[in-house]
């Protein structure tokens, strides 16, 4: 892929040893005092840092190998907690809300029978239906009337596929704001541009994508929300709104590939200063076996 290939490059520059790991072909040792990771029957203690790429359906055992090599001092760009916040798209959206970033008006019900009052709850038709577990754009469906949502919010709860109702930003005009964050800095952005007649602006759904300069408002929104999810290194999706920058998205793995060719700046090279700036941080530390939260 365009991104880990990046990151390799970035890693061999810097005169550091890169190694790609398939994390599903990975081995736990749960051991007290001794955690442990093997792949191919050879032992990872020897790393110095992770860059976890943990596809969205593989959530549950990526999760549990970064978790491992948290609990083995071995410095993560994405700690486990953060990576299950940003799965949960309904949590996510309350974290987002609680630190006071801006977002389109959402309902999640648990399959109510009230569709009218959701359809209203957001501002009426059209609006933007999603399913919690959909990625790249996919499970994503604009109802351009009442009707319309009403027959696709009960299709879905009649399938039981929890989903969440979002007003529709008429102003974005199909485009969004990506915002690449490094370290608690906007290190690039781009906005996208949907397609002729699509109203999803996703590169993955043949969207294009073009250099930006934020606004401070905007710039202010990505930082807020990145440190809102606690991650270092975050893609966060904006929506331009009459109302300011309102946040779709909080991304824990986000692609390279758009956001480098828009701006042509060395995404990945900011990536790996910021990893080997911390590893050198966390190496004058006193060692001790870090402890992980059960509550993740």
């Amino acid at each position: 892929m365009y991104s880990t290939k990046r990151l390799v490059e970035a890693i061999e520059k810097k005169g550091h040893d890169a190694i790609v790991i398939d994390h599903l072909k990975c081995d736990i040792v749960i051991e007290q005092e001794k955690p442990d990771i093997f792949f191919k029957g050879e032992s990872l203690s020897y790393l110095d840092a992770i860059i976890p790429r943990i596809g969205a359906s593989v959530t549950f055992y990526g999760t549990a190998v970064v978790r491992q090599f948290e609990m083995m001092n071995i410095f993560t760009v994405v700690e486990s907690q953060a990576l299950v916040r940003s799965r949960d798209k309904l949590r996510s959206l309350q974290i987002l809300a609680n630190a006071g970033v801006g977002l389109p008006k959402t309902v999640f019900t648990n399959y109510s029978k009230e569709v009218n009052s959701i359809i209203d709850s957001v501002g009426g038709a059209p609006l933007i239906i999603k399913l919690l577990e959909g990625t790249q754009g996919y499970g994503v469906v604009l109802a351009p009337t009442k009707k319309a949502a009403q027959s696709i919010i009960e299709a879905f709860h009649s399938m039981k596929a929890r989903v969440i109702v979002q007003e529709f930003i008429q102003e974005s005009k199909g485009a969004d704001i990506r915002a690449f964050v490094v370290n608690d800095k906007v290190v690039g952005a781009m906005k996208r541009q949907g397609k002729e007649g699509e109203f999803r602006s996703n590169l993955h759904q043949g969207g294009s994508g073009t250099l930006i300069r934020l606004t401070k408002k905007e710039r202010e929104a990505a930082l807020t929300a990145a440190k809102a999810m606690r991650l270092s290194v975050a893609g966060v999706d904006m929506l331009q709104s009459d109302r300011g920058p309102l946040v779709l998205e909080v991304n824990s793995s986000p692609g390279l590939q758009g956001i480098e060719q828009a701006t042509n700046k060395d995404i990945a090279g900011s990536i790996i200063k910021y990893v080997t700036d911390s590893v050198e941080a966390e190496k004058a530390k006193p060692k001790q076996r870090r402890k992980i939260k059960s509550n993740a």
